[in-house]
């Protein structure tokens, strides 16, 4: 078996494995896990894991403040306004949170589209456990869930899959998705 890229998955199989009672390396695991991680990154729209040296170029807005699309920020190697490099410390701080900050009296970024050309890297060396359980959760979903059955009885038992399985979302996962989503100008 092929090894498996250490930020392929959003969770551990080892413990996907657990929870199931399938072998970690069992393809109908992995590939439920496969799909969970990439569903996750998906609704969040980035890799959640570490990235560096990330380019991103964002409208200006006119305040003092921006906000950098993914957080945790990590580190902020290089800012441009319109093509001219910005000196750390000097005319812009920054923030974990990812918050981008002018700095200088008066200073402000300038009110314009696509006028800010930030190089950072930002993202998780350890997956968050909110993550890790909303995307186990969702694995284990997909292994019970059986395609276009709502309910099965066997003998005496009746098995019933709630709307979370048709639907695939739980308020857990929506509550990671929601925190751990792209940010945007409008949710500073």
């Amino acid at each position: 078996m092929p090894a498996v890229a250490t930020d392929e998955f959003l969770a551990d199989p080892a413990e996907l494995s657990t929870w199931t009672g399938r072998p970690e390396t069992d393809p109908k695991l992995l590939a439920a896990l496969r799909a969970a991680s990439r569903r996750f990154r998906g609704a969040v729209g980035h890799r959640i894991t570490l990235v560096l040296d990330d380019m991103v170029t964002l409208d200006g807005g006119g305040r003092t403040s921006l906000l950098l699309p993914v957080w945790p920020t990590i580190a902020v190697t290089q800012v441009r306004v319109d093509g001219t490099a910005l000196v750390a410390a000097a005319d812009f701080d920054w923030s974990e949170a990812g918050l981008l900050r002018r700095l200088g009296c008066g200073q402000r970024w300038p009110d314009r589209l696509h006028s800010v050309e930030v190089t950072y890297s930002h993202g998780w060396a350890e997956v968050p456990e909110d993550i890790q359980e909303a995307v186990i959760d969702q694995a284990r979903t997909m292994l019970a869930l059986r395609p276009a059955v709502q309910a099965m009885q066997t003998g005496g038992q009746t098995i019933t899959y709630g709307a979370q399985a048709a639907v695939g979302v739980t308020d857990q996962w929506a509550r990671a998705v929601a925190r751990h989503k792209v940010r945007t100008s409008g949710d500073a």
